[in-house]
């Protein structure tokens, strides 16, 4: 698995990237056993911030007695926009969205401890696909470093426990172990201690967690990958969860490792490198060919670099490119995970990227963004090659309006009949007692209007389906089993064209099984001209859609409920007159409750004071998105800051998990005055003047100007008028 790689971007940057400073968080590798034996990491400003927020659903906790595929990405050294973690701006930042088809995601790099960014493990988890970190010797500094980590069984031991200590901490599900170097017979019991401990571990730290060795050193510690599972390499396959196997094997390995794996024979990964260097049936568009044989022979496969769409610039465009090439996969190795599974159920299309953000069907933010923790369920939706004018295409298109979030599910083209449908979700999701409500948004154009189809199954195997449309539709009455006419629901006020839909189906014993969208007309139009079926354009978004058990939306807890602090609070102002402030904004609530919310949006309302003449008139107050956060914590780095200003107030808006999001002005809050921040910048006012300034608890904070720094006795004067909260 040795691909060339520029070095990660962090190497390069001036000054050097001091963990322990406060900066805009982002996601690193530990590049040393030094660090990683030092736990280092653990004080790091960005450690809070590399938390995932979304857990594996209940029942993933083990893996299925089936074929399983497992995703091993590796892009250009790692850490590109998907290392900040609060968002970066490129709106065509590489994602997946394909999750359905994959069981084990692995983030790759040649560091020596590769961890996942926060955002690759939230999406991954949300779509149930378990995510592993990797760990990498290699090269002449490997063979040191490897020396060291197997010196003794202690050390073996130490540091597998310092591995597990980092997949806990952070959230994600275990660790890819590639020993890329030549070890002495000698080390060999040392190197099995190690990866058996962790995989101990592991598994009593994180129920359902994985330690998957690479095919390279064998048990005489020779550097030779096998390309299958024998006697060179079982030793290490036996007490750890899997094997993923070097990718130049030949036609007949899948079939000889399923043989000496045996009942475990699902727990050999066959790798396959999609950028085809000596990998069987050449990778790229020909990854199929290898898969097909891989599921002849009845293992698990490892599918290696699927950025290669993205890194080579395939035609015509990603979007298009990478939905054909895992369309490929999915033919050969087909759809492994059905969603949804629980309730509440809501998904808004976001793939994690675009060029506007939306809350509740009003845009709040024009400026191009990338966020995989954004990302919301993602549809089937079914690749039509070469679509032409006369039929309906169905896409996830940025660049249209969004209800929530970037994405949607666009359709556009002409209606040829009375209706198009397209499946959206493959579900499995039983119903109980109490009926449940089915929301969606909608925004057309002319008589365009946009439907939901469900369809169900019972225990006896009866099958029903029920449409939900906006109006009474006799054309369909034949088609579904029942057509439930839904209410729309009040808009908000700033959602303009938006119509949010709403009907509710009692089915105590069925299970939803799929969910497929309607395009039709409103009403038809029939003339002597004009045949009943003749073609119209057609142009529907559907902005979110959004299952669960009750009508009624989340209830938050008052902003009062909250303790909102500021830290690291950081004032700059230059002779020119700019000025910017930095400042970690905090929140939990106040009794201690553990109620945790997928996001957080980020606001900063900034007010002045008209001045007319000698008079003060009235507050002018200018508010600003600044971003989503996905844990209780956001920085907000250099924000600029009008002379005029008198007082900036941060917002966290609190989402739901079903979509809803509070109030604005019901939202927790933190508080600056900012003319007495200036001033003690520009006077340096007495410690108290200072402390006052800030409402809210301060743990740290540095006033600026230019190379003008309050003394250490002020602030720590000011540390007694505000005392600090520990943590």
């Amino acid at each position: 698995m040795s691909h060339p790689t520029s070095e990660p971007e962090l190497q390069n940057e001036t000054p050097p990237f001091d963990p322990t400073k406060p900066s805009v968080p982002i996601s690193y590798p530990i590049k040393t056993l030094e660090e990683l034996e030092s736990r280092s990491y653990f004080e790091s400003f960005h450690y809070p911030f590399n938390k995932a927020s979304v857990a594996l659903q209940s029942g993933s906790s083990s893996l299925p007695n089936r074929r399983r595929l497992l995703v091993c990405h590796d892009m250009s050294g790692g850490y590109l926009d998907d290392k900040w973690i609060q968002g970066g701006t490129n709106p065509n930042s590489y994602s997946i969205w394909h999750w359905y088809l994959i069981d084990v995601f692995v983030y790759f790099s040649h560091n020596l401890v590769t961890l996942p960014p926060p955002c690759w493990t939230n999406t991954a988890h949300r779509h149930g696909v378990k995510v592993l970190g990797t760990f990498i010797t290699e090269w002449d500094e490997g063979r040191v470093i490897s020396d060291k980590l197997l010196s003794t069984k202690e050390s073996a031991h130490m540091y597998a426990e310092r591995l597990t200590e980092l997949a806990v901490a952070l959230g994600f599900d275990g660790w890819l172990i590639n020993m890329e170097v030549k070890l002495d017979s000698g080390q060999i019991p040392n190197m099995k201690e190690f990866v058996n401990h962790l995989n101990q571990t592991m598994h009593s730290s994180v129920p359902g967690s994985l330690v998957i060795w690479y095919d390279s050193v064998t048990i005489h510690g020779k550097l030779d990958w096998q390309d299958q599972l024998n006697e060179m390499n079982k030793p290490f396959f036996d007490i750890c969860d899997g094997i993923f196997v070097n990718y130049t094997w030949k036609e007949n390995y899948p079939r000889l490792s399923a043989a000496v794996a045996g009942d475990r024979k699902f727990d050999v990964y066959m790798g396959v490198d999609v950028f085809g260097r000596n990998t069987y049936g050449g990778g790229q568009w020909n990854t199929n060919v290898a898969l097909d044989v891989i599921k002849k022979g009845e293992t698990s496969a490892a599918i290696f670099a699927p950025g290669w769409v993205y890194e080579t610039q395939q035609r015509p465009n990603f979007q298009t490119a990478q939905s054909r090439w895992w369309d490929l996969v999915a033919k050969s190795w087909g759809i492994l995970r059905n969603y949804p599974k629980v309730l509440p159920f809501y998904s808004n299309f976001d793939q994690g990227h675009g060029y506007h953000f939306s809350v509740d069907g009003a845009e709040i933010s024009n400026d191009p963004w990338c966020n995989l923790s954004c990302q919301g369920f993602q549809p089937l939706l079914e690749l039509v090659d070469s679509p032409t004018p006369d039929t309906i295409q169905t896409l996830v298109d940025v660049k249209e309006a969004s209800y929530s979030g970037g994405g949607n599910i666009t359709f556009k083209g002409t209606l040829e009949d009375n209706a198009f449908t397209t499946k959206l979700f493959h579900g499995e999701l039983p119903l109980g007692d109490l009926p449940v409500h089915i929301t969606y948004s909608v925004k057309s154009e002319g008589d365009s209007q946009l439907g939901i189809s469900l369809q169900f199954s019972s225990t006896m195997n009866n099958s029903m389906s029920i449409l939900l449309a906006s109006e009474e539709i006799n054309q369909f009455s034949s088609k579904f089993s029942k057509v439930i006419t839904t209410r729309q629901l009040e808009r908000p006020g700033n959602a303009t064209g938006w119509v949010i839909q709403e009907g509710s189906i009692a089915l105590n014993g069925y299970t939803l099984t799929e969910i497929h969208a309607l395009c039709y007309r409103s009403k038809p139009k029939f003339n002597e001209q004009e045949p009943a079926h003749s073609p119209v354009k057609y142009f529907a978004v559907l902005g979110h859609i959004t299952i669960k058990n009750s009508e009624k939306n989340s209830v938050f807890p008052p902003s009062s409920s909250w303790l909102v602090e500021g830290q690291f609070i950081k004032w700059t102002s230059s002779f020119q007159g700019s000025k910017t402030l930095s400042v970690k904004i905090n929140w939990k609530l106040l009794d201690g409750t553990d109620i945790v919310f997928p996001n957080y949006n980020i606001y900063v309302k900034k007010l002045a004071k008209q001045v007319v003449g000698d008079h003060v008139g009235t507050l002018e107050e200018v508010q600003e998105y600044l971003g989503t956060s996905h844990v209780e914590a956001f920085y907000i780095s250099d924000l600029a800051i009008p002379s005029e200003t008198s007082s900036l107030k941060f917002v966290v808006q609190v989402c739901a998990a079903d979509g809803t999001c509070q109030e604005l002005d019901d939202s927790p809050t933190f508080s600056i005055d900012a003319k007495e921040l200036m001033a003690t910048t520009h006077i340096l006012a007495s410690p108290s003047a200072i402390a006052s300034a800030i409402h809210g608890s301060v743990v740290e904070y540095l006033l600026v100007q230019q190379l003008l720094i309050v003394p250490e006795e002020s602030l720590a004067t000011a540390a007694k008028v505000a005392p600090p909260i520990s943590g």
